[in-house]
């Protein structure tokens, strides 16, 4: 999709939003790297580097009462979504004052105040999820969006086909947007999809749906603001496929031998927020100075965050029975 003819009507202050909220997400990645390499966050790490373009399109376009439901790779969807920097890194420190209590980690960063319902770990698990928040909207008559991100490899599972069929036969205001990465882990896209058009899948259930450009951030947000009118409407549920890339590989432990190295460097001459900058440049709207400015208030917002990270408590032993259930004898 061309974004040209988009930057005719935006401004100069949504441009350079649009940009901050892409390298703030980046740099928060890229931070999570440096310190995973140094021992500071362990477990699993799911970076979401080269998607900036789903997470910065779509999360803006929803309103405070909208629900969004994640995967393990949503640090970016977080911090859009308005949690802090400094609540997400504590949380992957495993400290108290991370937005889970430490308890969550990487995976499953959570604030039901944002309406932030996971981070979840398990693939196509959010699905069944968004389906059930998006039929208490209906029942309550709350006019609420759901909207379900989640990877092309959780469409192998039959959480994808049983939650499409319930939102189509029940007519749930739920917005399942896929983020097809090319990669269910290390698995190609061509290995695991007879169908790799995954918004055809959804005429089996009735539902409309989309696909758009993954990497062209103005792209993202225009098919988006269709598929939100859309469910907003009454109109029932949408299925909007975003075709990105990641840069990195699936997960800090993943060697990445299933795919080549050009591959990659292919896909980083696509890098959204470098067509982006490109765009913005020649379109008038944006100074390299102005850019320098963004990275350095940038840099100032993950230096915060990585202090109150490290100066965050240790949860006490005390606690360690606390939120724990158990059957009485």
């Amino acid at each position: 999709m061309d974004d040209a003819p988009a930057t005719a009507s935006l401004t100069r202050v949504a441009a350079h939003e649009i940009l901050r909220n892409m390298l703030r997400i980046r740099r928060l990645e890229e931070k999570s790297a440096e310190l995973y390499s140094q021992g500071k966050i362990r477990g699993f790490l799911h970076l979401y580097i080269g998607e900036e373009a789903v997470a910065v399109g779509a999360i803006p376009l929803l309103t405070s009462d909208d629900a969004i439901v994640a995967t393990y790779r949503e640090h970016g969807h977080a911090l859009i979504r308005g949690m802090s920097a400094g609540s997400i890194l504590a949380e992957m420190y495993g400290k108290s004052n991370g937005c889970c209590r430490g308890r969550g980690g990487s995976m499953h960063l959570f604030d039901a105040g944002l309406r932030f319902y996971g981070g979840n770990a398990i693939v196509a698990g959010g699905l069944p999820l968004a389906v059930g928040l998006a039929l208490a909207d209906k029942l309550q008559q709350r006019p609420r969006v759901t909207v379900c991100l989640f990877g092309d490899g959780a469409v192998d599972e039959g959480e994808f086909h049983e939650s499409l069929n319930l939102a189509a036969l029940w007519k749930l205001p739920v917005l399942f947007l896929c983020e097809n990465n090319l990669y269910a882990m290390g698995t190609a896209l061509e290995r695991h999809e007879s169908q790799t058009k995954i918004f055809a899948k959804a005429d089996a259930y009735g539902i409309a749906s989309a696909a758009v450009d993954g990497m062209v951030v103005l792209g993202v947000r225009n098919a988006m603001r269709t598929a939100i009118d859309y469910v907003r409407q009454g109109q029932g549920p949408y299925l909007l496929e975003a075709r990105t890339y990641r840069f990195r590989a699936h997960s800090m432990y993943d060697a990445e031998l299933y795919r080549s190295h050009e591959e990659v460097d292919e896909w980083k001459h696509r890098d959204p927020i470098q067509l982006f900058t490109a765009l913005l440049t020649s379109s008038g709207l944006l100074e390299s100075t102005e850019v320098a400015a963004m990275e350095l208030d940038i840099a100032e917002e993950l230096a915060q965050a990585v202090a109150t990270a490290e100066a965050g408590a240790w949860e006490p032993v005390t606690d360690l029975y606390k939120d724990v259930y158990t059957c009485p004898a």
